[in-house]
């Protein structure tokens, strides 16, 4: 962005046969600092950073990412050097990391920082030798969403693996990670011992899964299709995303969301700093991550996702029914939280789900 003023039509003709010297124009020129921001589209709005740009000495380029492996190729084909802000998976950091592509944060320069929920401050995910490379910027989670029309009750994660009741209306979403960590807490295996079974877990896990695919009506990919299916009727109950719960229930279907007591996926992801960023833009880039973890964002963020920011600065903004969409009136829920990691053997885990799924 750049602006130019110029003095013109400034000179008057103060009387007939008055001579002036020769007057340049007079010139000055603002240049915004420019920064890119990779990111999903539901986080860049331009509503939710009016706040930030109003000031005119930043401008926003947006480029936006479809999956997070996208984000992580990009970089390390060599797009860090172009990209100033990213958002990677809090699962996903320590792949940045052990690339070399981030830089730790400075908390000196995210005052909003200290604002993070304790779960948030605790956890071990997007740091490393004590320096935090990806601040957790945003979260919820995923449950069991069900018609609550057409079950007896609030169902829990056996559902998916006994009884007949509900067989060929069931759905569980294709992927491997999600998947088995569903059948880990199924089966009780712990949450510390979950991303690091041996074999003999991982053949119960098998077991388990090959009794579920005999219930499901399908292995969902696209979140609107299976939207579609509960629409319909054609399933009744899924481990999903938060969307279908209230979409449908918008329309008037009776909608249920259930968060098993044996544990919930939570999922959150961070704002990171590519490495190479440095100087004033520094500065700039770590002006726009204490914003976006600041209040004005925080509550464009929970009534327009609905979705809750990693810190509480917004807290006070919110009325009750938005705190509850977003989960956090009862912050009690994130200690039955199971926050997805890398399993040191993941690609054991996506060769027995896809024998599950090809069985």
């Amino acid at each position: 962005m750049n602006f130019q003023i110029n003095r013109r039509g400034l000179l008057k003709t103060a009387a007939a046969g008055a001579a002036f010297g020769a007057l340049q124009p007079f010139n000055r020129a603002f240049a915004a600092t420019d920064l890119v921001w990779m990111t999903w589209e539901n986080l860049a709005k331009d509503d939710y950073l009016a706040a930030f740009l109003k000031g005119g000495d930043v401008s926003l380029t947006k480029n936006f990412i479809g999956t997070d492996d996208e984000q992580f190729a990009k970089l390390r084909a060599g797009g860090a050097s172009s990209v100033d802000l990213i958002t990677p998976g809090l699962d996903k950091v320590e792949y940045y990391v052990a690339s070399d592509l981030l830089q730790p944060i400075d908390f000196a320069k995210v005052p909003n920082a200290a604002l993070l929920y304790d779960t948030f401050k605790k956890t071990d995910l997007g740091k490393k030798d004590g320096k935090t490379y990806g601040i957790p910027f945003y979260w919820g989670i995923n449950p069991i969403v069900y018609r609550a029309d057409l079950m007896d009750g609030e169902p829990d994660w056996s559902v998916f693996f006994e009884g007949d009741k509900y067989k060929g209306k069931l759905a569980m979403r294709d992927y491997a990670l999600e998947g088995i960590m569903i059948a880990a807490l199924y089966l009780g295996i712990p949450k510390d011992k979950m991303f690091d079974m041996d074999d003999k877990e991982l053949a119960e896990v098998k077991k388990a899964l090959l009794a579920q695919k005999k219930l499901l009506r399908t292995y969902w990919n696209s979140i609107g299709d299976l939207t579609n299916l509960f629409a319909s009727g054609e399933v009744v109950c899924a481990f999903s995303w938060v969307p279908p719960y209230y979409d449908l229930s918008a329309r008037g279907l009776k909608m249920g969301m259930a968060k098993p007591k044996a544990g919930v996926i939570g999922w959150c992801d961070t704002i990171a700093v590519p490495k190479g960023v440095e100087g004033e833009k520094l500065d700039k880039v770590f002006s726009l991550v204490n914003y976006l973890l600041g209040p004005e964002y925080g509550e464009k963020l929970a009534f327009g996702g609905p979705y809750a920011q990693g810190t509480s600065a917004a807290l006070d903004k919110l009325p009750d029914e938005q705190k509850e969409k977003i989960f956090v009136k009862d912050l009690s829920i994130m200690d039955s939280f199971v926050w997805k990691k890398n399993p040191a053997r993941y690609n054991d885990w996506v060769a027995l789900w896809n024998e599950v799924k090809a069985s």
